[in-house]
């Protein structure tokens, strides 16, 4: 689920990695060709970070997020996100992320 200013989209793909308070992750999807983001986890468990990719268009688009991390029933991570562009229009938006079970299965689209 994404705002319609947003360029991620239910069939968007992200790698999440972490280390201690660091995280980082690579993304793509139909809409991006290759994305990576970097941030750090809070004392509160929500996540900050900037990303950065390229998308269809060949244009490299910007932005930073704020996350807050769920849990589903079945344990499942959900991540609710306020988001903000830092080039182009500058507009807000919110996406949410759903963890996948299969969870090495990243082929970027170059």
């Amino acid at each position: 689920m994404n705002s319609d200013n947003g360029e991620v989209d239910d069939q968007t793909f992200f790698h999440y990695r972490q280390g201690g308070d660091v995280i980082w992750a690579t993304y793509h999807g139909p809409n991006i060709r290759m994305g990576t983001l970097t941030g750090i986890v809070n004392e509160d468990g929500t996540l900050e970070f900037n990303y950065q990719h390229v998308n269809l268009d060949k244009k490299i688009m910007t932005g930073f997020c704020k996350s807050t991390p769920s849990f589903d029933s079945d344990g499942t991570i959900r991540l609710k996100e306020e988001w903000q562009w830092t080039n182009g229009d500058l507009s807000k938006g919110t996406s949410e992320i759903v963890e996948l079970v299969e969870k090495d299965n990243f082929k970027p689209i170059i």
